[in-house]
């Protein structure tokens, strides 16, 4: 009774009345004509999505009987190749190409920098990575590690902010060096007739200007991105500094994910209508949040954009806001939100495409004010794509949606995820599936973990987790992913990117390592949070992306699919201490996550590991650790009653790193609640589970737990 019927379709009550009473208005769209093409999407394209899973279960059994059949013997790679060839698996590259996608954001072509990937279910979230595109590099480095220290107590320490401000201008001098001396020595900081004084190494560095009633704002630019240096003598900070400068701002997260996939648990029409609708706030530009901190309610709402006189005077506009991307979730699931003509569960990714097209149309529509893309785009970045046709079904089915919101052919740009093996085997072919929209490529280490260890399950017990970073698979899976993106002419027209930093409060190690993915060629790579977007920029002003994707490309291609395919199986024998070390690191994992995902519906966050590290973990994280558990137990390295013991002691662990959560439920001494059993179904029914994936174990268990606490509701 909490359903209504739409042009063949039974829909969850919620998501009707949200779509009809506040996304369809503003876009143009009549309901009759949106219904049709949801209609027409589900009962057309449904079939066709499901051959597509057939397809995946098809070559994984193929590959479980090739493996299985040569237990004991070799590895043969020629052979194994000529077989994956043979079935299918892997597909012919066929000639060169460039990608012709138009229409693009410069934050998208022309600007490397960080990118945040937020929960859109949570609208201080997604408020606070849509305001990142602007943070404090004062801040950052005062509040964090990243100078080698936390601070201490709650009170300003003036030792540890003037070691702020040493580091920061250590940072301008090596970025946007003087004419002559140092940051360090300046006695102050003017615009006298265009002209910056003091005067710059590089004068076309200094790029704006604004004065106001506190002092004078500062914009420089280091290889695209800007930095805005604030003189405001009144302030605490200004006032005790020799050239009264307050802050040195950086421009940060340059794009942001809001993600209706791995970091959200949306399982119903309820939970979809709270994503949809921070979207559609995001994209009407009206979200706000009330906020409490430090014992203030304050309203959080989007940054505006910012206005600076040019040297030459002009004027510059200055976006205040991330360009924002949204992932739709992949091709497997489905969702009780829709049902189709005969009862099935429409897939949810259907609906996504649909839906999250739809509001960004909202956007499209403006013609002042701030936007989120100027070039009249929409981004939508698709995860878990097995190949090219899956990748081809995708552009196929935004084709259809734009046909039915007379939206331009294209005007939906596509992200690629390259996360699952029969895509990284097949890159160049899954991007000419798609040349005409591609506007990202992503590396998606975790998620392609879990794939590697599932798609090989038969081939004998796989290597520690943590060696994974060491395997000869993974240095080809990474240059592979920048050589092929830059061999397919994505340079200066789409994001190649790189996987997230997961110790969201570690910033000293990623300032000292995370360097390496601009490095690499990548211009972007995902931060766990603002303050890391903050950090991660000064990678980018040390690194110049586009020069080093010329030198990248210039080198030739680097590793092949052979080393994509080489299979990380053990060697050797372990000791029981390492043996019973990697199954209770696995299985309190495997708890911290999924307790979380089902008794709160926390999609993501960050949960502490077995040494009470703060990770960010989702269900990728999760997918690694339950599939290397079925694979050694598969294998018997590992017993039924070793890792039910393991559970059964993490529990514990997990219960007391939440014991200051009330809204926990502890799973120890009973182990009878539904996360618990979730933990057990992925563990011990995880071979079975298609592609190793979570969502269906954690899905179930969690609309069981709602249907526990949900009234229904009756609709006339």
């Amino acid at each position: 009774m909490d359903r209504v019927e739409r042009n063949g379709l039974s829909v969850d009550y919620r998501l009707a009345a949200f779509l009809e009473g506040d996304a369809l208005p503003g876009t143009g769209v009549t309901e009759d004509a949106f219904w049709a093409a949801f209609s027409e999407l589900v009962h057309r394209y449904g079939p066709k999505n499901r051959a597509l899973l057939d397809r995946r279960a098809e070559l994984q059994a193929k590959l479980d009987a090739w493996h299985a059949e040569r237990a004991g013997q070799p590895h043969e790679p020629a052979a194994y190749r000529a077989y994956l060839e043979e079935i299918g698996y892997l597909v012919p590259e066929g000639p060169d190409f460039a990608i012709d996608t138009g229409g693009i954001d410069p934050e998208i072509a022309d600007l490397p920098g960080p990118q945040l990937v937020v929960p859109i279910m949570n609208a201080r979230y997604a408020l606070n990575a849509a305001n990142a595109r602007w943070g404090s590099l004062y801040d950052a480095l005062y509040g964090t590690d990243a100078m080698g220290s936390l601070p201490e107590g709650v009170c300003y320490d003036a030792a540890r902010g003037a070691e702020v401000i040493a580091w920061a201008r250590r940072h301008l001098d090596r970025v946007a060096p003087l004419a002559a001396g140092s940051w360090a020595e300046i006695g102050a900081l003017d615009v006298t007739s265009g002209a910056l004084t003091p005067a710059l190494r590089d004068p076309g560095q200094f790029v704006g200007y604004r004065r106001h009633a506190a002092g004078l704002d500062v914009l420089l630019r280091v290889n695209g991105l800007l930095i805005e240096i604030v003189v405001d003598p009144g302030s605490r900070i200004g006032a005790q500094d020799r050239a009264e400068i307050a802050d040195v701002r950086l421009e940060s997260a340059i794009t942001a994910i809001m993600d209706c996939e791995d970091s959200v648990a949306a399982v119903d029409g309820e939970d979809k209508v709270l994503a949809y609708r921070n979207w559609l706030g995001l994209m009407q530009g009206d979200l706000t949040e009330e906020v409490m901190k430090d014992g203030q309610s304050f309203t959080r709402a989007l940054a505006p954009d910012g206005s600076y006189l040019t040297p030459d005077g002009g004027t510059l506009t200055v976006k205040g806001r991330a360009l924002m991307l949204v992932r739709n979730v992949g091709h497997l699931m489905t969702n009780p939100a829709v049902l189709d003509r005969d009862g099935n569960e429409a897939f949810e990714g259907l609906i996504d495409a649909l839906c999250t097209t739809l509001i960004a149309m909202h956007d499209l529509s403006k013609t002042e004010g701030p936007r989120n893309s100027t070039a009249g785009s929409v981004y939508v970045v698709k995860p878990k794509l097995h190949g090219p046709d899956e990748v081809a079904f995708t552009d196929e089915v935004f084709g259809v949606v734009e046909d039915a919101f007379g939206l331009p052919r294209h005007t939906v740009k596509l992200g690629i995820m390259d996360e699952e093996r029969r895509t990284s085997v097949n890159l160049k072919a899954c991007i000419r599936a798609a040349k005409h929209r591609v506007a990202f490529i992503n590396t998606g280490f975790l998620d392609r973990t879990g794939d590697e260890i599932h798609s090989s399950m038969e081939a004998g017990p796989m290597i520690r987790k943590g060696e994974m970073k060491n395997a000869a698979w993974i240095a080809a899976y990474e240059d592979q992913n920048v050589d092929v993106g830059l061999a397919c002419g994505l340079r200066g027209k789409a994001q190649i990117g790189k996987g997230m930093w997961a110790m969201p409060d570690m910033m000293a190690a990623m300032l000292d390592q995370k360097i390496a993915h601009p490095m690499a060629g990548a211009n972007t790579a995902w931060v766990p949070s603002p303050t890391a977007a903050t950090l991660h920029a000064t990678h980018y002003h040390a690194v110049d992306v586009f020069a080093r994707q010329d030198e990248i490309a210039a080198g030739g291609a680097r590793g092949s699919r052979d080393d994509l395919l080489a299979i990380p199986v053990l060697t050797g024998a372990l000791t029981p201490a390492e043996i019973a070390a990697e199954i209770e690191n696995n299985a309190q994992g495997i708890l911290g996550y999924v307790v979380r995902w089902v008794d709160q519906g926390i999609g993501c966050s960050k949960v502490p590991d077995i040494n009470d590290i703060g990770l960010m973990e989702d269900r990728a994280t999760c997918r690694i650790s339950s599939q290397a558990l079925a694979n050694w137990l598969h294998h018997g390295i590992v017993s039924k009653e070793q890792v039910m013991a393991a559970l059964r002691k993490m529990a514990a662990v997990v219960d007391r790193q939440n014991a200051g959560d009330p809204a926990y439920v502890p799973m120890a001494p009973d182990f009878d609640g539904l996360a618990f059993q979730a933990a057990c179904d992925l563990v011990f029914r995880g071979i079975d589970q298609p592609s190793g994936y979570t969502e269906p174990v954690l899905h179930a268990r969690r609309l069981q737990l709602k249907a526990t606490r949900t009234p229904q509701v009756s609709v006339s």
